[in-house]
């Protein structure tokens, strides 16, 4: 925009003098923005240099406007219908998305002091609407009105546009300015529904005469379509293209990733492709960076447990191990760790499979088979970039268990994840791996697992009077009153009951006396009881807590924990 640098020199020494940003920091953004072009906020924010929070609030501040970059943007199709293309045109608007709960619409602006503007759409909506703009060029609106406008963007209708095994390829390879190609829409549209609904994975399956397309929501697989066959060609097609992944190969097995900006927000793909014997089968994990670092303190831990869990992070030394099954939320948790002990003073190094959430001032490394960059030789070369912290994204074999405890001894904090059932099982696990029971000893801080139990929802739970077997399970006597809750399924959580989830989870701190067990190779059941009688609270009790308040049901927390063994 034309008249952006004026604003945008006092922006950066505000930013300076604020100490939100150095100096060297605002030259290096300004020497990047005489490359790019690009407003200076958003060029800080992808530099690294600030949070979106941060500069959010000093645009709004400052400016009293957030920018937008509407080549990344898939525009919400029920924004669309509430304001028409000649409205858009003429006042130079673009609606991007709508919250029909809290009844907010977002605009894209290109000049957000037109108050004739805003007031004409506020008339035309009859102020049922709070209005959110966003600043964008001019150019880039006008394009976006002609993309967007005048095509069907509802799954259905773009369904019904499409003739089976009429689909033009090569427009495909050609970028997502053609949006006059359907299966264009189409995947958008499923990427948005995808999103909009809290999806974790988007599971595209080929069978012999039909795709089917599953969403995995709040850890369970949900058939949503049934496609005729002859549309995955050219569905694989666009995927493969977004994913930058190579098209013509089709018999081993590739993974991609795709970034785009959904409902007002940054969401990555990573999209992983394997050939199966009716075609490439596609699954592609959402990475929603809001979701995926939650504040250590909104973890769901109650007061004990919280400040228990900082007990352990604050030691200066030692290995920190995150155990649970896949789909547990162990990368959540572990990077909300990273985030609370991410200052300028610390030096944390990742070496993950892959990077899933890019993270501020932490170095982050995939790991890379093909360039010898397995998780034993990352470590290896970690130690070699003077780390503070190290995460090693799992434990999955007697190498890197061997360079992880390595690290652990030799000053470092380890942060990793290992798959077992409970936090006391981790301690067999290391040693079915080759890890000595000297070695574990002393070099353990604190072990966590996890599960994740699915939140009932609001609207349409209801209370229930537990039978003789529930309060047995629950620990309760036969005589006291107690009220628990069942799922029973409404449109606002699409007749499931339950709508999000939140994690359960237990804490086992090391100390002298469970060193000295293990040292000696107790059994589990030795260091189980050592631990109880010093506060330990399994898996279960967290679990039963959940049930008391009414946030979870006891059929949910029975689903992942096994509750039998209270049955006496």
């Amino acid at each position: 925009m034309a008249n952006n640098p004026p604003i945008q020199q006092p922006l950066g020494r505000i930013l300076v003098g604020k100490g939100v940003i150095s100096d060297d920091q605002l030259r290096i953004a300004l020497q990047e923005q005489s490359k790019t072009h690009q407003p200076l906020g958003r060029l800080l924010v992808r530099l690294g240099f600030l949070s979106e929070a941060t500069i959010r609030d000093v645009l709004s501040e400052n400016l009293g406007q957030e920018s937008t970059d509407l080549t990344n943007v898939i525009v919400d199709s029920a924004s669309l219908s509430l304001i028409p293309k000649d409205v858009a045109r003429r006042y130079q608007l673009l609606p991007l998305s709508v919250d029909q709960v809290g009844r907010v619409l977002t605009l894209a602006v290109a000049d957000p002091d037109n108050i004739i503007a805003l007031d004409q759409v506020r008339a035309l909506l009859k102020d049922e609407y709070r209005l959110v703009t966003q600043l964008a060029s001019e150019s880039d609106i006008l394009r976006a009105i002609d993309q967007y406008y005048g095509f069907e963007l509802s799954i259905d209708g773009i369904l019904h546009e499409i003739e089976p095994g009429e689909m033009e390829y090569q427009a495909l390879q050609s970028g997502v300015s053609e949006f006059s190609q359907p299966v264009v829409r189409l995947i958008d549209a499923l990427l948005t529904e995808a999103v909009q609904l809290g999806a974790s994975d988007i599971h595209f399956e080929p069978e012999n005469s039909f795709l089917r397309i599953r969403y995995r929501i709040d850890g369970v697989l949900r058939q949503m379509r049934s496609l005729h066959k002859s549309f995955w060609p050219a569905m694989v097609v666009r995927l493969k293209v977004m994913s930058n992944m190579n098209i013509a190969e089709t018999r081993a097995p590739q993974d991609g990733r795709i970034s785009l900006r959904l409902s007002g927000r940054s969401i990555d793909f990573r999209v992983a492709s394997h050939p199966t014997t009716h075609g490439e089968n596609l699954v592609l994990r959402i990475l929603d960076r809001q979701k995926g670092i939650v504040p250590l303190d909104q973890l769901g831990l109650d007061d004990t447990a919280l400040n228990m869990l900082k007990m352990i992070i604050a030691k200066p030394e030692g290995i920190v191990l995150v155990t649970g099954p896949t789909g547990s939320g162990k990368t959540t948790t572990l990077y909300s760790v990273l985030n609370h002990v991410n200052t300028e003073s610390v030096n944390i190094m990742t070496l993950e499979d892959p990077v899933e959430y890019p993270l501020t001032m932490i170095r982050q490394t995939s790991v890379n088979e093909s360039a010898k960059m397995d998780f034993a030789n990352g470590i290896r070369s970690m130690m070699r970039q003077d780390p503070d912290i190290i995460l090693v994204g799992e434990i999955r074999d007697h190498p890197t268990a061997e360079m992880a405890f390595r690290a652990a001894m030799t000053g470092h904090q380890v942060y990793s994840t290992l798959h077992t059932n409970s936090a006391i099982g981790a301690v067999p696990r290391l040693l079915d791996i080759g890890i000595l029971p000297d070695i574990m000893a002393g070099n353990i801080i604190g072990i966590v697992a996890q599960r994740l139990v699915r939140i009932l929802c609001n609207e349409c739970k209801y209370p229930y009077q537990p039978d003789a077997l529930e309060r047995k399970m629950l620990g309760f006597a036969s005589h006291q009153d107690t009220t628990l809750y069942r799922a029973a399924g409404c449109d606002a959580c699409n007749h499931q009951g339950y709508k999000g989830r939140m994690a359960i989870i237990e804490i086992l701190k090391m100390d002298y006396e469970l060193d000295d067990l293990i040292s000696q190779r107790a059994s589990t059941r030795q260091i189980r009881e050592t631990a109880l009688a010093k506060g330990f609270r399994p898996l279960a009790v967290d679990g039963i807590r959940r049930i008391l308040q009414g946030i979870t049901s006891l059929a949910e927390v029975s689903r992942v924990v096994d509750l039998s063994d209270r049955i006496n």
